[in-house]
């Protein structure tokens, strides 16, 4: 006896519908599986063996068809294994599918239970594409793929559960989502905490309200990486679809962590010593690197330098295009990578050249070789260079905090955000633009007027210090997030100044 299963296989951050086609017949006993398994769906067998004797559905000894349609894509996870094993009692006839408009996804444990798996956010999605009424997952993953409307969601714990469930012998309710109900969590870091540095508060929140990459210059201890590590504060809430994308992303990563919904902005801070597939995504079974689980967030960059040259030279082309394509010799897979990139670095291998705190060790050379570890290219995206100093020792040592907090900066963000997606949404484009760092040139004409004194002032600013076309546009652009900060529609030749202002420490360092 034949039977047919619905499920899917997840690819990138896209599931792909697989059929599952089970054949139990008399014979030589056996465990067949096709279709281009990887070595954990192989593996399957066992833990389906295993699983159906320990719950009490002995099959005896038969021989055993497995098909995993397509037979031209390949076929990765667990996930595989309670759909094989569902279609097994019915191919044998211990069971009647009275439910075949479910998808069913899970991987099983010898003793039985349904264990957690990956991306099933994808699957849920999937599923109503498909158009199919329901989706059985883990217990664990219920909550996650109820984030999917119109798709009954049904979570069990163990196999007899979706034995029963898949007969009609049990009407479980589907399970709610309830997750968009109240405020987001709290963010465990705070602006109020940063003492002094007003033009590195003044820059970060010119690059959270435009989208600009940062890039923080300045000796050891000066609070680069305390001002980075509060960005993602100050940016706005993510929307119910940037939440839902960003989810879809970790939960291919397993990075959930029990949480079934991403609700804050993703803040990724890799190691220096991160290799260009996890930076970018890659590896033999592509995965997403950094740039992909910063989506919709920021990834921040420590000793900018010391990150290996073609890891860092692989991420020029998300920068500009907002997502990754990894390509493979069977299949390539293309996952977003639209985030906010903020940097720090030292001037100099000891970071006190030029500080007038310390004595610089280092020779002129030995400080220009350091700096050309980055390249033009990679320096020239981005758009706000700061330099910070170390504060005052008296600022350090008062009691309270006397800083803006990150609430009242996120405040003006929010502002400047929303008279940004007003502008883009009178605006016929090809892509969705959702801040100002995202304008291309046709976009910057219409929105960033200038009059000719701005005009010539740009022009001699350009002159004297060599900016590149790209340069150029990105002055522009910050001139306009300036202005939205302080409510004006006009960008005057005051915004270019403090947009230049802002970039100064590029020509310094």
């Amino acid at each position: 006896m034949l039977c047919k299963l619905k499920t899917a296989t997840v690819v990138g951050i896209e599931a792909i519908p697989v059929e599952v086609e089970v054949d139990v017949a008399f014979g030589i006993p056996g465990f067949h599986l096709v279709g281009l398994p990887v070595l954990a769906v192989r593996e399957g067998a066992v833990r389906i063996r295993g699983a159906l004797d320990n719950s009490d559905l002995d099959v005896g000894s038969v021989r055993i068809t497995v098909n995993l349609a397509p037979a031209d894509v390949r076929k990765h996870g667990a996930a595989f294994d309670l759909p094989i094993a569902i279609g097994i009692l019915v191919s044998r006839g211990m069971l009647a599918l009275e439910r075949p408009d479910l998808m069913l996804a899970g991987e099983l444990s010898l003793d039985g239970r349904v264990k957690p798996i990956r991306g099933v956010l994808s699957l849920a999605r999937s599923a109503r594409a498909q158009k199919l009424s329901g989706i059985v997952v883990p217990r664990v993953n219920a909550a996650e793929a109820a984030l999917v409307e119109g798709l009954r969601v049904y979570g069990v714990q163990t196999l007899r559960e979706a034995v029963d469930l898949v007969a009609g012998t049990s009407q479980p309710e589907p399970v709610r989502s309830g997750l968009l109900d109240g405020p987001p969590p709290p963010a465990p870091v705070d602006f109020a905490d940063v003492t002094g540095q007003p033009q590195a508060r003044r820059a970060a929140e010119v690059a959270a309200a435009g989208g600009h990459n940062l890039m923080l210059f300045g000796p050891p201890g000066a609070g680069k990486t305390m001002i980075a590590r509060r960005m993602a504060t100050i940016l706005p809430p993510p929307t119910l679809a940037e939440a839902i994308e960003t989810t879809m992303i970790h939960s291919v990563a397993g990075l959930l962590g029990g949480h079934p919904l991403v609700r804050l902005r993703p803040f990724r801070a890799p190691h220096h010593t991160c290799s260009w597939a996890g930076l970018v995504g890659g590896g033999a079974h592509p995965r997403p690197g950094e740039v992909s689980l910063a989506h919709n967030g920021v990834l921040f960059l420590d000793e900018l330098p010391e990150f290996q040259r073609p890891a860092l030279e692989a991420m020029r082309q998300p920068l500009e295009d907002g997502e990754v394509t990894v390509v493979r010799a069977q299949h390539a897979v293309t996952y977003p990578a639209r985030f906010m990139l903020v940097a720090a670095m030292n001037p100099c291998p000891c970071g006190y050249r030029g500080s007038g705190v310390r004595t610089c060790r280092c020779g002129e050379k030995e400080a220009l070789r350091y700096l050309n570890r980055i390249s033009g290219p990679l320096l020239d995206r981005f758009d706000l260079f700061i330099h910070v100093s170390p504060p005052e020792t008296r600022q350090l040592v008062q009691v309270e905090a006397t800083g803006e907090s990150s609430a009242e900066m996120a405040d003006r963000v929010a502002r400047a955000r929303a008279r940004q997606q007003q502008r883009f949404s009178r605006t016929r484009s090809r892509r969705q633009i959702h801040c100002n760092a995202q304008m291309d040139t046709r976009q910057l004409r219409r929105h960033v007027p200038l009059d000719d004194d701005s005009r010539e002032l740009l022009a001699g600013y350009a002159e004297l210090h060599g900016l590149s076309a790209r340069a150029v546009h990105r002055a522009c652009k910050v001139a306009r997030t300036v202005a939205d900060l302080e409510d004006q529609d006009t960008v005057t030749g005051e915004h270019l100044t403090l947009a230049l202002t802002l970039q100064q420490a590029r020509w310094e360092r």
